[in-house]
C-alpha cells in the first residue's frame, strides 16, 4: 500500500500548475514582417538556389576585352544608400547581389522594388561569397553589379558626325580623373550638339558608376572614345581636317574671337590645377582661354570649361 501512494503522490505532482507569462517577449512575433520578398530572396525556395548558383558563376566571369574601343571592367556599387541612389539614376545593371537573411529596411525594400521595376535580376548569395566579391568593402549586405561600358573608338567620333552631314564637336580630356567631371562633360556635350567624349586608356577617368550618374542618363547617347595615346589620336584628327582646340588660363586666343568653331573642331580640357601635358599642349593647333571678367576664380574645372565652350561652339552653328 505503501508503494501505491508514493506512485499516486508521484503522479500528483507532475500536474501542471500555473502558466507562466512570457512577459511580452513574443510580442514581436504577433507584428508584420512586412511584404513577402520575391522567391529568389526566400531561403531554401528553388529560384532561390538557382539565383545563388548564378551569382557564382557570374562572380567568377573574367571579363575580355571587345570592340575596337575595349570594355572596361564591370563593376560593383556597394552598401545600401549608394545601391538605392544608382538605381534611382538608372544607372545600367546587371544584376543586384543580397546577402542571405538580410536585415530587411527601407533601403533594402526601395532597392528590391527599383530593381524588380526594372527587371535587373536579384541574385542571392552568402555573406561570404559578397565579401569575397566586394574585397571586404563594407557592402551591407548589398551590391549592385555595372556592366562593363562598351567604349567607342576616335574614329568613330569623326564618322559619326559626317554621316549626319554635320562638322565634328568633339571634346577630349587629358589628366582628368574625377568621374564626375567626366559625366558633366558627357551631359553638356549632349546639351550642346557634340559627337562624343576622348579620353585616355591610363590615368584618367572612365565610365562609372560616379560618371553614370553626373550625366544624368546622357551616357546613354553620348559615345565616349578611349585612346591608347592621346596625343596619337589628336594628331589623327588634325590629318582628318579637325583643329585642335586647347583650353588654357594664358592661351594666345580669347574664346569669343576663335573662328575654328564654326568648322570641325576638338576641343581639350586639361586637369584642375595642372592643365594640359606638354605633349598634349604642343599638339594643338591653339591655345585658348576663356575670359572671366569676375576674376574670383584663377581656373575652371574641366566639366565646366568644356561647359562654356561647347555652347559657345553650338551658339555660333545655331
Amino acid at each position: 500500500m505503501a508503494g501505491n501512494s508514493q506512485r499516486r503522490n508521484r503522479r500528483t505532482s507532475n500536474k501542471k500548475g500555473a502558466t507562466v507569462g512570457s512577459g511580452g517577449q513574443r510580442r514581436k512575433g504577433l507584428e508584420g514582417r512586412g511584404p513577402t520578398p520575391p522567391a529568389e530572396m526566400r531561403p531554401g525556395h528553388k529560384k532561390s538556389r538557382v539565383a545563388a548558383a548564378q551569382a557564382r558563376k557570374s562572380a567568377g566571369r573574367q571579363q575580355r576585352p571587345a570592340g575596337r574601343g575595349g570594355r572596361s571592367a564591370s563593376e560593383l556599387v556597394v552598401g545600401r544608400n549608394p545601391v538605392v541612389e544608382a538605381l534611382r539614376a538608372d544607372i545600367p545593371a546587371t544584376a543586384v547581389y543580397v546577402q542571405q537573411f538580410i536585415d530587411n529596411d527601407d533601403r533594402v525594400r526601395e532597392a528590391l522594388q527599383l530593381s524588380t521595376d526594372r527587371g535587373v535580376p536579384l541574385m542571392e548569395a552568402p555573406r561570404a561569397e559578397l565579401d569575397r566579391m566586394t574585397n571586404g568593402l563594407n557592402h551591407q549586405g548589398i551590391a549592385l553589379q555595372i556592366p562593363p561600358y562598351e567604349y567607342a573608338h576616335p574614329e568613330d567620333l569623326v564618322a559619326d558626325a559626317a554621316d549626319n552631314g554635320e562638322d565634328a564637336l568633339i571634346v577630349a580630356l587629358d589628366g582628368v580623373t574625377d568621374p564626375r567631371n567626366l559625366g558633366a562633360v558627357v551631359r553638356s556635350v549632349a546639351a550642346f550638339g557634340g559627337h562624343g567624349v576622348v579620353v585616355p586608356e591610363r590615368r584618367a577617368a572612365g565610365m562609372t558608376a560616379g560618371a553614370w550618374k553626373t550625366s544624368a542618363g546622357t551616357a546613354a547617347r553620348v559615345p565616349v572614345a578611349r585612346a591608347t595615346n592621346l596625343t596619337r589620336a589628336l594628331e589623327a584628327y588634325k590629318k582628318a581636317g579637325l583643329t585642335v582646340v586647347g583650353l588654357a588660363a594664358d592661351g594666345d586666343v580669347e574664346l569669343y574671337d576663335l573662328e575654328a568653331l564654326d568648322g570641325p573642331v576638338v576641343i581639350v580640357a586639361g586637369s584642375e590645377g595642372k592643365g594640359l601635358s606638354r605633349l598634349v599642349g604642343e599638339t594643338c593647333d591653339l591655345l585658348v582661354r576663356i575670359p572671366m571678367p569676375g576674376g574670383a576664380a584663377e581656373s575652371l574645372n574641366a566639366g565646366v570649361a568644356a561647359g562654356v565652350v561647347l555652347y559657345e561652339a553650338a551658339r555660333r552653328r545655331s
